[in-house]
């Protein structure tokens, strides 16, 4: 019997999984991935799917054994950020600017393939003694003792199930937990673009009446946009030819860098929001978007559910060292309230920020988007939202530390 089955090896579950294993306390882990991803080949271009890792999240992939296959001359380390709303030019004062030199640090975060990063952990589970087993789920069974999970290669006994197998986790369906779910009503479109000035190592953000545009600068001098168009405007956006999406974009960005050139296809996805009222029951616990599922606006998405990676693995490796059922359901709640309360934090202010900034009209959107020129004047605030960026506030596990 195994005493914990990861279900999802995205980068959350496949956190879970190395942070677990190199525990070395014996704990026997297994994760169910159908589809592995194949390893990127040093010469290929850049994929346009990313994520923005925060310092917490370095900190953990660092003691889950990952790091060291994810730092390398793909990856952007990028030193400055730059935010601003239509209203006001991109090079003005109003401009909310953070500098990872006035902060002290030596960046700000790093812009990853989000394959370089599931590759990098699903090796270091491995490497640490975990069992992959490339299947997906079928069948879930709860038992006042065990779990029995059905896949395709044969049935695995568990002592607690997790679920890290995103927005539709079938985990949370089998074990008949429930999650909200309301839309944007928008839908974000993902590319490589190249432009014609250099990013200068920046992110850059627009807050605009119809959606959100950001600019993720890339380790080969390009950036990878990830813009929450309103649904009219997204189906415009993905119609139109590469040289009138390229013009539309120079008008989104305002030309903060030039002129722009899309590098590679067009994605895109539709947002919604997520949230599980429950996230554990006995046996049985949720990570990553299988619990929540967040606007794309502010990165968030990905760092949060490693948090959530990072607590449930320190909550699990002390319930052993004192001997309990890592699926009691008294040391699961511990997870759930901590976790809970985080997530919902986050949630709300990034919620804040696509109404008002995005698009609210009125006094107080007015006063939310004169908040950006304030924060900008204001070094204490500034240091609050430096840190808020950084992960490093909060009730953090300590392996984010």
């Amino acid at each position: 019997m195994h005493e914990v089955v990861i279900v999802g090896g995205g980068p959350v579950g496949a956190c879970l999984g190395a942070l677990l294993a190199a525990a070395a306390d014996g704990t026997r882990v297994a994760l169910l991935e159908p589809r592995p991803p194949a390893a990127l080949p040093a010469a290929a271009p850049l994929e346009a799917r990313v994520v923005a890792l925060s310092r917490a999240s370095e900190h953990l992939l660092r003691a889950a054994g990952a790091w060291a296959g994810i730092d390398g001359p793909r990856v952007c380390a990028y030193e400055h950020m730059r935010i601003w709303h239509e209203s006001v030019a991109p090079e003005s004062d109003a401009v909310l600017s953070f500098d990872a030199a006035e902060a002290g640090e030596p960046n700000l975060g790093y812009i990853v393939e989000n394959r370089l990063l599931q590759g990098a952990l699903l090796q270091a589970f491995v490497a640490a003694g975990g069992e992959l087993v490339e299947a997906g789920l079928t069948s879930l069974r709860i038992t006042p003792e065990e779990v029995i999970l059905g896949t395709a290669r044969g049935e695995l006994t568990a002592r607690l199930v997790v679920g890290a197998d995103g927005a539709a986790s079938a985990v949370r369906a089998h074990a008949g937990l429930t999650a909200a779910t309301s839309p944007y009503r928008q839908r974000a479109i993902i590319a490589t673009v190249a432009t014609a000035r250099a990013h200068r190592n920046t992110a850059w953000q627009r807050f605009m009446r119809d959606g959100t545009l950001a600019f993720l600068p890339l380790a080969d001098g390009t950036s990878s946009i990830v813009w929450s168009a309103d649904e009219a405007l997204a189906a415009q956006l993905l119609a139109a030819s590469p040289a009138g999406f390229a013009e539309e974009l120079d008008r989104a960005s305002d030309l903060a860098l030039g002129a722009t050139r899309l590098a590679g296809e067009r994605g895109s996805f539709v947002l919604q929001r997520l949230a599980a009222p429950r996230y554990v029951c006995q046996r049985v616990a949720l990570v990553g978007d299988a619990a929540h599922v967040l606007h794309p606006l502010a990165g968030q998405g990905v760092n949060l559910g490693l948090l959530d990676a990072a607590a449930l693995a320190q909550l699990l490796t002390e319930a052993r060292a004192r001997g309990e059922d890592p699926g009691a359901l008294a040391v699961l709640r511990v997870y759930e309230r901590w976790r809970k309360s985080e997530a919902a934090l986050m949630s709300g202010a990034i919620d804040a920020f696509d109404r008002w900034l995005a698009h609210g009209s009125g006094p107080v959107a007015r006063l939310a988007q004169g908040g950006l020129a304030l924060v900008n004047r204001a070094p204490e605030l500034k240091r609050f939202f430096i840190r808020r960026a950084l992960g490093v506030s909060g009730e953090l596990p300590r392996a984010a530390r």
